[in-house]
C-alpha cells in the first residue's frame, strides 16, 4: 500500500519542474510512512511512499524499475501476484513484493495486460521505448488515482491535495460537480470538484502517448449468462476471497459493526488464520441509540478473537473534520470521522484490517430496494389517499435515532409514485430541497439506468449503487479515513467473482418482500451467531445530528452563515438558514441533509477557495 505520484512530458521537451515530485511525494507521506523512492528521468518522473505490508525488506520500495525503460508505481495489492511470478520465472525480480510482479506482465502483455490483474490498486506506468504513460484503477474503485494536463505534461497522484502541489495547477472549482455534490452526496468520475484535475475511473486503463488518451475499459460486473448462485457456491466465493485477503506479513484486523457483513469475515478471517492472529475493533458512542459495541464484542467473545473497542469521543470530532478535507475533496459520508478514529486505535495493533464495503449492494441490504418493490402498489392507490398518506407523516415528530422508521416512511411516500430512477435519486441522495442551490445550479444531469432495458429494477438499482454510492462515497471514505493513518483497509466482498455472481443474479435472490441479503444469511447461517444472521440491516450510523448541535454547533455557525453562502452563489443562504433553524429548535433533523453542506464550506474553507 502506497502513496504514488509523478508526471511525464510528451514531446520534445523536457520536464519544466521534476523537482516538485518531492513536493507531491511529500504530501502523501501519511499514506506510506515506511518507505518511500523517486526515479527520474529526461521526461518522466514517479515518486511513491510505501506503507509495507507485503515484503518488508526496503528492497521492496517502490519505484520499480526495468533496463528496457519502463518505470512503475502502484498503490495497493495484488492478490494473484504468486500466479504471476509463476508465470515468468525467468525474470531477475529484486524482491517479494506483489507490485514487482506487474514488470514482466506489462513487458509481455503491455498495458491491456493490467486487465488480469486480481487485487485493488491505481498504477502508474512510463514506457520510455513506446513514449506512453499508463493509468489503470482495480475493478471497484478501491484504490484512487487522479490527473491533470498541463500543456504537454500529465501529472498524477493518489489524492487531489498531493496533486495541489504540482507547479501550476490550476484551483478553480467545478461548480457543476459541487452542485452534484449538493444533491448526491459525491461527485461522479471522471469528474472531480476542480476543473482542472480528473479521476481515473474505476475498471479503465487510460493509455497518453504524444497524440492525445486512449481508453480502455476493462471490467463489467454483469454478466446475464451466469447461473444464479446457491448458498455453498457463494459460500466458496467468499471464502476464497478472504483466504486471498487474509495474506500479509503484518498483523491483520477486522472493522466489525455488530452486523452480518463484517461479522461473515469475522469468522472466516478466523477460520483462515486462527483466533489468536485476528484483531477486530469497533467503533461505538455514548449514545446508545447508535452504539454497537455490545453485539461486535459479543461476537468476539464467541470467536475468541483479540477484540479492542473504540468511543468516539465528541472533542475529537472537530479536529478529525481537518485531518479528512487535507486529501483534496470534501467527504459526503458523516461516517468517515468515526471511520478515522476507529482507524488510528486499530493502527496501534494492526496494518491491514478487512471491511464489510459491498456488502449492501451486492446483496442487496438497502432498505430502499424493499422500498422498489413496494413502489409500483403505492403508485396504483388513489391520488387522493396517497396525498392524505404524506400529510398524515408530516405530522409525526422528527426522531434522532440511526435510521428511524418515520425518516424511512417520509422518503418512500414523498416519491414512491415517480419512476424508480427519480425515486432512488432521492432516495439515496442528499435530501437536500432543490431550492438550496441558487437557481443557476438547481438542474445537472440525473442518474441514469446503466441497463434500462432490464426488467428487473432492484438488480439494475444494485448495478447502480455498486457503480456510484459504494464508489464515489463509501470507498472514497474509506480509503481517505484509513490512509490517513496509514492502515490498509480491503474489501472482501468486492473480489471480482463474489461481485459478478452476486450482481448477475435476479434480484429475487437477495431481495423478497421486507425480506432483505436472503442470499448472504444463507451463507453465514451456521457460521455466524443466530443472533446476529437475524439481526436486520446494521452499519457505521452516527449521531451527526446531534453533533450539529454539539461539538459541531460552532463550526456549522460558521461555515453555514446566510451572509457567506450568500456571496459564494451557489448555495441559497435562507434556505440553509431555514434548515439549521428547525435543526436547532428540534422541529426537524436535518443532520444527514445538513452534513454535506458542512463539509462542502468547510473543505473550501480548508483551501482557501472560498471565493469559488
Amino acid at each position: 500500500m502506497c502513496g504514488i505520484c509523478g508526471t511525464v512530458a510528451f514531446g520534445a521537451a523536457a520536464l519544466e519542474a521534476p523537482e516538485a515530485v518531492e513536493q507531491l511525494r511529500a504530501a502523501l507521506r501519511h499514506r506510506g510512512p515506511d518507505g518511500e523512492g523517486l526515479w527520474r528521468a529526461d521526461r518522466a518522473a514517479l515518486g511513491a511512499t510505501r506503507l509495507r505490508i507485503m515484503d518488508l525488506d526496503p528492497r521492496a520500495d517502490q519505484p520499480f524499475t526495468d533496463p528496457s525503460g519502463v518505470a512503475l508505481v502502484c498503490n495497493g495489492e495484488i492478490y494473484n501476484a504468486s500466479e504471476l511470478r509463476r508465470r515468468y520465472p525467468a525474470y531477475p525480480f529484486r524482491s517479494r513484493s506483489d507490485v514487482e510482479a506487474l514488470l514482466p506482465l506489462y513487458l509481455d502483455r503491455g498495458p491491456h495486460g493490467l486487465d488480469q490483474l486480481d487485487g485493488m490498486f491505481a498504477v502508474a506506468i512510463w514506457d520510455a521505448g513506446h513514449g506512453r504513460l499508463t493509468l489503470a484503477r482495480d475493478r471497484a474503485g478501491e484504490k484512487p488515482l487522479f490527473y491533470t494536463v498541463r500543456g504537454t505534461e500529465v501529472w498524477f497522484a493518489s489524492e487531489i491535495g498531493a496533486l495541489l502541489a504540482a507547479p501550476g495547477v490550476s484551483r478553480a472549482v467545478d461548480r457543476h460537480a459541487l452542485a452534484e455534490y449538493v444533491r448526491l452526496g459525491y461527485v461522479r468520475e471522471p469528474r472531480t470538484p476542480f476543473l482542472a484535475i480528473h479521476k481515473v475511473p474505476a475498471g479503465t486503463i487510460l493509455t497518453f502517448a504524444a497524440g492525445g488518451c486512449a481508453t480502455h475499459c476493462y471490467w463489467q460486473p454483469v454478466d446475464r449468462a451466469l447461473p444464479p448462485p446457491d448458498a455453498p457456491g457463494m459460500q466458496r466465493l467468499v471464502e476464497r476471497a478472504v483466504a486471498k485477503q487474509v495474506a500479509a506479513d503484518v498483523p491483520i484486523g477486522v472493522f466489525t459493526s455488530g452486523g452480518l457483513d463484517s461479522s461473515l469475515l469475522a469468522v472466516l478471517a478466523v477460520r483462515a488464520l486462527g483466533a489468536e492472529r485476528v484483531h477486530t475493533f469497533t467503533v461505538g458512542f455514548r449514545d446508545r441509540d447508535f452504539d454497537e459495541r455490545p453485539y461486535a464484542a459479543r461476537l468476539a467473545r464467541q470467536l475468541g478473537t483479540r477484540h479492542a473497542p473504540i468511543e468516539v469521543a465528541e472533542p475529537e470530532v472537530p479536529a478529525a473534520l481537518d485531518a479528512l478535507a487535507a486529501s483534496g475533496e470534501p467527504i459526503g459520508d458523516p461516517a468517515a470521522i468515526p471511520t478515522l478514529l476507529l482507524a488510528r486505535a486499530a493502527r496501534e495493533r494492526v496494518g491491514v484490517v478487512l471491511s464489510g464495503e459491498g456488502g449492501d449492494e451486492l446483496f442487496g441490504g438497502y432498505p430502499t430496494y424493499v422500498g422498489h418493490r413496494a413502489a409500483p402498489g403505492f403508485a396504483r392507490l388513489p391520488t387522493a389517499l396517497r396525498r392524505r398518506i404524506r400529510a398524515a407523516l408530516d405530522h409525526v415528530p422528527p426522531s434522532s435515532g440511526r435510521v428511524p422508521l418515520e425518516f424511512l416512511l417520509k422518503r418512500f411516500v414523498s416519491v414512491g409514485d415517480r419512476p424508480w430512477i427519480e425515486r432512488h435519486q432521492a432516495w439515496f441522495g442528499t435530501g437536500l430541497p432543490a431550492e438550496v442551490l441558487q437557481p443557476s445550479w438547481r438542474e445537472g444531469p440525473p442518474l441514469a439506468p446503466r441497463d434500462p432495458d432490464d426488467p428487473d429494477v432492484v438488480r439494475q438499482a444494485m448495478l447502480l449503487d455498486y457503480e456510484t454510492e459504494l464508489r464515489e462515497r463509501l470507498l472514497v471514505k474509506g480509503d481517505r479515513a484509513t490512509m490517513r493513518v496509514a492502515l490498509e483497509a480491503r474489501a472482501p466482498f468486492l473480489d471480482p467473482d463474489v461481485t459478478r455472481a452476486a450482481l448477475s443474479a435476479p434480484s429475487r435472490v437477495h431481495v423478497r418482500g421486507f425480506r432483505t441479503k436472503i442470499l448472504l444469511r444463507a451463507v453465514a447461517r451456521g457460521s455466524v451467531p443466530d443472533f446476529i444472521v437475524r439481526r436486520g440491516k446494521r452499519g457505521l450510523s452516527v449521531p451527526v445530528g446531534r453533533w450539529l448541535n454539539g461539538p459541531l454547533a460552532a463550526a456549522a455557525r460558521e461555515h453555514l452563515g446566510r451572509d457567506r453562502l450568500d456571496r459564494q452563489g451557489l448555495l441559497d443562504g435562507a434556505v440553509v438558514a431555514a434548515l439549521m433553524a428547525e435543526h436547532r429548535a428540534g422541529r426537524a433533523d436535518h443532520g444527514r441533509a445538513l452534513w454535506p453542506l458542512l463539509t462542502l464550506q468547510h473543505w473550501l474553507a480548508y483551501w482557501g477557495l472560498e471565493g469559488g
